[in-house]
């Protein structure tokens, strides 16, 4: 990568949370970085206060004139799958003559470094990357690492370390883009299907996975429930709370409001662990990210210490309010499986307790695909508030709405609400454990429902 250190980068979708983490790496590694992005958020506000220029339009006049005035071989346009081949900043590029790559093909390039930990996972791998990349920092192994999230801990998405000895990267498989990626070591969390707008069948999807599998010539420590899938590849080791063999969880249990735990991986017994983010399946992924942490050099006891320091990931299972009388969470859950996580967690961290979830659906396809199973998922809390469907880069589907969903879901205490409507429907219902769930625009809403229910819990 160092040839790449003098180049211009150009990103088109510099907002996105994988977009923005290439940015950064760039700029620390001495590039000129620039780009483009539908709408200002928190991310850009951080980019641009790192002195990366962003531009919300798509008028080409508004370029930096050192991109622009570049010669075209200097410059490295690099575009997410989201942006639309119309685009005429794209268009600008292509005419212009400037080298233009998919965003998972640059982080294949960085991942050619050093080595490299690949996290996939239809759910479950920003919370494994992130612990990962927080244990190895806390454990003194020195990483870079580039998250799907925003790391609590340290209030970005993006780890950089010039000594780093290994580079922590969460895999996607939208698009295919983990297949650009050269791992030395993977993990798969889930494979649950999804995405079936990209690979038409679970099978492809599968077939995707075996792919990603085997470009890791190291471990492959992959969730026993799909381990199956995996047993051509030399170095796989299959993980579970309840795993007959190791690496396992064992006596998982709640005390004082946090998950306690006995963890036996990699040769070793470590007793009574405090994992500091809260739900049940973040054992789960504590157990996969402490295997791989103590195999690449992470004592036992600085494992301890970093699982019990680590405080999650941004819209993971996210505790917004702890109050006597009110509980909200959010979460990024936005499959079936996820919100099943999501709602069992919050059920066995406050029993007893009513549930009331807010669900925005993303993609009018996924929609379509897992009606039934969100359906039933959905009807396993007391109250349901649906809003309407994010479309992300999808356009409407005759016949797929929130409506359509709401009908099926089987629980009486249901509603739907619009987005401007949502804190009158919160101000009738009082709850008492409040969960935000979905990966559209929901998290937009979430700081206006925090400032609600604390003025309801003042005393």
């Amino acid at each position: 990568m160092s040839m790449l250190s003098g180049h211009r980068f150009y990103f088109i979708g510099i907002g996105g949370i994988g977009m923005s983490g290439l940015a950064r790496y760039f700029r620390r590694r001495g590039a000129q970085v620039a780009g483009y992005d539908r709408t200002p958020s928190e991310l850009t506000n951080q980019l641009q206060s790192e002195g990366i220029e962003v531009q919300f339009s798509e008028s080409t006049a508004l370029i930096p004139a050192e991109f622009s005035q570049a010669a075209p071989e200097e410059v490295m346009v690099v575009r997410t799958p989201a942006v639309p081949v119309t685009s005429p900043l794209l268009k600008y590029w292509e005419e212009r003559g400037a080298r233009i790559l998919k965003r998972a093909e640059v982080l294949g390039m960085v991942t050619e470094d050093r080595p490299t930990v690949a996290v996939a996972g239809t759910h479950g791998k920003t919370t494994v990357s992130t612990m990962l990349a927080h244990l190895l920092t806390a454990g003194g192994v020195k990483c870079n690492a580039f998250l799907g999230g925003i790391a609590v801990n340290y209030g970005t998405n993006v780890l950089l370390n010039d000594d780093a000895v290994v580079n922590v990267v969460e895999a996607d498989e939208y698009d295919r883009s983990f297949l650009r990626l050269h791992p030395s070591e993977s993990i798969i969390t889930a494979m649950d299907p999804d995405h079936l707008d990209i690979y038409g069948t679970p099978e492809a999807m599968f077939a995707a996975y075996t792919e990603f599998a085997a470009l890791s010539k190291g471990m492959l420590l992959v969730h026993q429930r799909v381990a199956s899938h995996f047993s051509e590849h030399p170095g796989a080791v299959g993980y579970a709370l309840d795993n007959a063999g190791t690496p396992r969880a064992e006596n998982v249990r709640v005390e004082a409001g946090r998950y306690v735990f006995d963890l036996i991986s990699e040769g070793q017994t470590l007793r009574d662990l405090h994992l500091g983010m809260p739900g049940r399946h973040n054992v789960e992924n504590a157990l996969a990210a402490a295997t791989m942490a103590l195999r690449l050099g992470v004592t036992a006891e600085a494992l301890r210490a970093g699982l019990a320091s680590f405080k999650g990931v941004s819209r993971r299972f996210e505790v917004r309010v702890q109050g006597p009388k009110v509980v909200f969470i959010d979460d990024y859950a936005h499959h079936p499986k996820e919100l099943e996580a999501c709602i069992g967690s919050a059920r066995e961290l406050h029993p007893g307790n009513r549930i009331t979830g807010i669900f925005q659906p993303h993609l009018f396809s996924r929609t379509r695909d897992l009606a039934s199973d969100f359906a039933r998922v959905l009807a396993t809390m007391d109250e349901l508030i649906l809003l309407d469907i994010y479309p992300a880069r999808e356009e409407p589907m005759p016949g797929i709405t929130s409506q359509w969903l709401l009908e099926q879901v089987p629980m009486q205490n249901k509603v739907l609400s619009s987005k401007d409507g949502l804190l009158d429907v919160l101000r009738e219902r009082r709850p008492e454990v409040l969960l935000t769930m979905g990966a559209g625009d929901i998290d937009r809403l979430v700081p206006s429902i925090e400032r609600l229910l604390n003025e309801h819990v003042r005393p």
